[in-house]
């Protein structure tokens, strides 16, 4: 078969501006960024104000392996499916960062014939909107060490004398704001600035990747402009000397952090390879964020298609509990159908048993033993109440026997149904059974519901995220978390949903615990108010908000060739 950019390049694909016509978007609405990408005016939506949402169908999966699930795969598979039966539907997925692009993925479009196209323009800077994240983030990080060093080298009353600015008496030890970049940057997760006299103050800073910046989360969760200024205004970068917040409404940076973001708060419309529209909009990760795509883009599909299908980051214990906890509560746009995606591999590798046998190769002892993991993945979704279809994206080399003895269990379990997608190596039509089975679901009641009210303490949120989302015996919080919680709870921040950033590869805190882990306790090592977006982030275990490149990274095989084309790319 074909590598995903051969696909891509053989592919012929419509002009953009063809499908925004064809899917009502008009002339007036379209910003274009060569022939096959377009920005997306807020304007779509009011427009169509009065027009019914479409379903929502939520995408998860299993516990991610280093074999690759599919879910993106699936995510457009499944719209491409769903319109070659006869439906309307409209695919919403996040932009890639550089950072995995270039360190172990080597691109997040899809694969095979599901996949977005052009796939190096989506896996490369697309219209730029993770680099104006980065810039207004940046932004405020200057301006916090700007107005720390000024009002240090002047004293309070001479600064406010000779800037007309209220002195904010900034605590050099709790600048909070740290730096970003889209890349992978071990080197940079923690560093020591204001060196020299004229540098300012010496601080611990550092960098975190632009994905798991807060400004991501904002753009992600934002419903227009307004509300996007309203949330960096609430920023919290620092804490003045007597442990108040300093936000960036108080810094005055708040208005050209906005202006930074002006056009990034716009979808960009992409294509599947059946021609089928697809909005690319925020890429926060679902390890160390909340790891969905943005709200806008979801209003916007909503409105023009009948079934909007989106995706949640990694397993369900992460980015759809978050879909579920966090993304909801500020959308009202719940979910009439979820997904689980399934491999055999998948489960083979979360089996917990060591092998020394091809783990393609059948395995129906592992294949049992892993199917545990699933089992509690569809448990896990079914408890918020929408109905559940398993699909099962096939590979070459799985054989029919152990396919339907997977189908013949899960038909056991909570889910509604289960499909074998063949959408990598079909495309469209390979997703034909997976898209009726969706539509059927779709059409049952959905009882969506939440995990946690956000008027409960910080504690009992916590403890049903681990208890009941994670199935652990409780959490143990370190010493710099007790303070920051009774910052927290002081200070009125108590009422805000939570944010768990730990492990992806594992339900508990460890990626060494396979299956289904029972018996362990979720350390909080940090807790840290994200304000703006509207959430506590809570830091489990050894989880980094800095990724590093490994000892083989992905850029090894991305070149340029003599035609001046990108190759290497996954």
């Amino acid at each position: 078969m074909l590598s995903d950019i051969q696909i891509s390049r053989l592919h012929q694909c419509q002009p953009i501006a063809d499908i925004a016509k064809k899917w009502g978007i008009e002339d007036s609405e379209l910003s274009l960024f060569g022939h096959h990408k377009a920005k997306v005016s807020l304007d779509v939506a009011k427009r169509l104000a009065a027009k019914p949402q479409a379903k929502l169908i939520i995408v998860t999966a299993v516990t991610p392996t280093p074999h690759g699930e599919g879910k993106t795969v699936t995510t457009i598979g499944l719209t491409q499916g769903l319109n070659a039966i006869g439906l309307n539907a409209c695919a919403c997925i996040r932009q890639p960062s550089m950072g995995p692009v270039f360190g172990i993925k080597g691109g997040a479009a899809g694969g095979g014939y599901a996949q977005v196209v052009p796939m190096e323009e989506l896996n490369l800077h697309l219209t730029g909107d993770i680099h104006a994240v980065s810039s207004a983030h940046n932004l405020a990080a200057a301006a916090i060490d700007a107005r720390l060093y000024h009002e240090t080298r002047l004293g309070a009353q001479a600064f406010t004398e000779a800037s007309g600015l209220e002195a904010l008496n900034i605590d050099s030890e709790n600048i909070l704001w740290r730096r970003v970049v889209d890349h992978n940057e071990r080197s940079l997760r923690q560093i020591e600035v204001g060196f020299g006299a004229v540098n300012g103050p010496v601080h611990q800073s550092g960098f975190d990747i632009t994905a798991a910046s807060e400004l991501m989360a904002i753009l992600a969760l934002s419903q227009d402009i307004d509300d996007l200024k309203q949330r960096i205004a609430r920023l919290v970068l620092a804490l003045d000397v007597d442990g108040n917040p300093i936000t960036a409404q108080m810094l005055g940076v708040a208005g050209a952090m906005t202006a930074v973001m002006v056009d990034a708060i716009k979808p960009t419309l992409m294509q599947t390879l059946s021609g089928d529209p697809c909005f690319v909009h925020a890429g926060p990760f679902a390890n160390i964020a909340h790891g969905n795509s943005s709200i806008i883009a979801d209003n916007i599909a909503s409105k023009l298609s009948d079934y909007v299908v989106t995706e949640a980051g990694f397993g369900s214990d992460m980015g759809f509990e978050k879909f579920s906890n966090i993304k909801v509560r500020n959308s009202g746009y719940k979910p009439s159908a979820a997904v689980v995606v399934v491999t055999l591999k998948a489960l083979k590798a979360n089996s917990g048993i060591e092998s020394d046998n091809d783990i393609n190769l059948p395995d129906l002892a592992r294949l049992s033993a892993g199917f545990k993991n699933l089992q509690w993945h569809i448990n896990n979704v079914s408890r918020y109440g929408a109905p559940v279809v398993v699909a099962i994206n096939r590979f070459p080399t799985d054989t029919d026997t152990e396919l339907e003895w997977l189908q013949q269990q899960i038909n056991t379990t909570a889910a509604f149904g289960s499909a074998i997608s063949e959408a990598f190596a079909k495309g469209a039509q390979g997703a034909q059974d997976l898209a009726q089975l969706v539509k059927q679901a779709s059409e049952q009641d959905s009882q969506f519901c939440s995990l946690y009210q956000t008027e409960q303490s910080i504690e009992t949120k916590l403890l049903t995220l681990a208890e009941v989302g994670y199935g652990a015996s409780g959490v143990s919080l370190s010493d710099k978390a007790k303070e920051q919680l009774t910052w927290l709870n002081t200070h009125g921040y108590n009422a805000l949903p939570i944010c768990i950033a730990k492990t992806p590869m594992s339900i508990s805190h460890d990626p060494k615990l396979k299956g289904v882990p029972t018996g362990f306790e979720v350390p909080i090592t940090q807790l840290k108010v994200n304000a703006g977006a509207g959430f506590i982030t809570a830091l489990v275990g050894k989880v980094m908000t800095m990724p590093g490149l490994g000892i083989k990274p992905g850029y090894l095989d991305i070149d340029v060739d003599q035609n001046g084309e990108i190759v290497g790319l996954a």
